[in-house]
């Protein structure tokens, strides 16, 4: 490995906690005052909440490139790459030499939706703290999923205006690699990128291996995923996703009816400006059986199908609760549009109809299929539950702040809250029996992320001499 690379690995901080909408922000800033002549700070726009979203422009290399933290804000692990990353480009001339690129760094694009994240971001790291306080908005509430298109039956140009901050940085800097900064909760490291690289899939899948977190070679993350290599997919846009719907859904069905989302910003970069955008996908916590490919003990078929139906009864229930005390929830509750989202099975019955006629599904489940159908499943319909009872509690709160007075709503936000509690109590006790779970520290995930991108920006511009 390059020697420079090398020796920025193997000083990265044991970082015991994720920092704050806040605490980022006065990072980048300090980190223009102290660096002037490398470093500059600036607002590309505003959240929803109208809180202002910053970008750190470093060095000035012959291309551009672009990098953002929190697309989904229970998300943060790139924000710690990023505080890493940045500080060591400043104060390193021949990091920044090596690279050469103009580097453009969001730390937190969803800015608004961290804040709903900050109860479980210092700890403790189980599942029942982060399910508790987790929050991701519904897709037409996601700054990465709010891009304009027309693609077939569907018309989205409902933008964000965090959405509408990114267009204009994407117009303005046109960046030739973009590293979009996600991660997974539970399972393994896998990845999406917008072409294949063969060259570079040995050195990322070491990355990990090195550090000991386990590639993902459960299901992928959607049907229609296409697999470059184990744990490698070509980057996802909306237009995949109709496809799908489109192939499997019941005849007549209105596809672009089914969609009140739009694309997101690696489609848009590629179409406009070519583009390279790279995820790498990291989990909090992983359980080894996530890599084993052994036979299970039963068909895929069949585990796909039993997800499907413990999630139509999960949704059921989410349902059923919500009912007790919707007619009291504002419109905008986040935690409401989110639920209402999330529970929607449009393409459940295309991806039943999928697996009912695909022949990939007629062979015997490898145990990470079978985990991740099972068991890595109800580990994220927990999530829901959590945000089951936040959206109860956010409206508790807001009569309290407000001092408003009416029984019947508080009893009914209170009953509805606390069945939450009892069955988000329940299934996360029961996940705790039946997963035998590590918490990945975060000076891996940081290591595995960062590595990754540097072999790709480096790898894409040494091609493109």
């Amino acid at each position: 490995m390059n020697p420079i690379f090398e020796d920025l690995l193997n000083n990265i901080p044991d970082y015991k906690t994720f920092l704050t909408v806040e605490e980022l922000d006065a990072s980048s800033r300090a980190l223009a005052e102290k660096y002037p002549d490398v470093v500059s700070v600036f607002e590309i726009g505003h959240t929803k909440e109208n809180y202002p979203l910053l970008c750190l422009k470093i060095g000035s290399g012959s291309r551009n490139a672009l990098m953002f933290g929190c697309p989904h804000p229970n998300e943060p692990i790139g924000t710690m790459m990023l505080e890493y990353f940045t500080e060591n480009l400043a104060k390193n001339k021949a990091l920044r030499d090596e690279l050469d690129y103009t580097w453009y760094v969001v730390k937190a694009w969803d800015a608004d939706g961290l804040r709903l994240n900050e109860k479980w971001l210092k700890g403790p790291y189980n599942i029942y703290n982060y399910s508790r306080n987790f929050f991701r908005p519904a897709g037409h509430r996601q700054v990465d999923w709010t891009f304009p298109v027309d693609y077939k039956g569907l018309h989205f140009h409902n933008t964000l205006p965090e959405t509408d901050a990114m267009i204009g940085l994407l117009d303005k800097v046109k960046p030739a690699f973009i590293y979009s900064l996600h991660n997974a909760g539970f399972g393994g490291v896998y990845w999406y990128m917008s072409d294949g690289l063969p060259a570079l899939y040995d050195q990322m899948y070491n990355a990990a291996n090195k550090v000991h977190v386990p590639l993902n070679l459960g299901e992928p993350e959607a049907p229609y995923c296409v697999e470059l290599a184990p744990a490698v997919y070509r980057s996802l846009g909306i237009e995949q996703e109709y496809d799908y719907l489109e192939k499997f859904s019941p005849e007549g069905t209105d596809i672009g009816a089914s969609f009140n989302v739009g694309n997101n910003s690696a489609p848009y970069a590629r179409k406009k400006y070519g583009s390279f955008t790279l995820l790498t996908e990291l989990p909090y916590f992983f359980d080894e059986r996530i890599m084993d490919r052994s036979e299970g003990t039963m068909l895929r078929r069949d585990a796909v199908l039993r997800n499907l139906d413990s999630s139509e009864k999960s949704n059921r229930y989410i349902l059923d609760t919500m009912e007790i005390s919707r007619k009291y929830f504002a419109p905008l509750n986040p935690f409401v549009l989110a639920l209402d989202a999330f529970t929607k099975s449009d393409s459940d019955e295309a991806t039943r109809n999928m697996v009912k006629s695909n022949p990939d599904f007629d062979k015997t489940a490898t145990v990470s299929e079978e985990f991740d159908n099972l068991l890595m499943s109800r580990f994220y319909k927990s999530l829901s539950y959590g945000m089951l009872i936040r959206a109860n509690e956010y409206e508790l709160e807001a009569m309290e702040k407000a001092g408003e007075v009416n029984p019947e709503k508080k009893a009914a936000l209170e009953k509805a809250r606390d069945i939450a509690i009892v069955h988000h109590k329940e299934l996360t006790d029961q996940l705790e029996k039946e997963i035998h779970y590590q918490v990945v520290p975060i000076r891996k995930l940081v290591s595995i992320q960062l590595e990754c991108g540097l072999l790709v920006s480096k790898y894409l511009h040494d091609s493109q001499k």
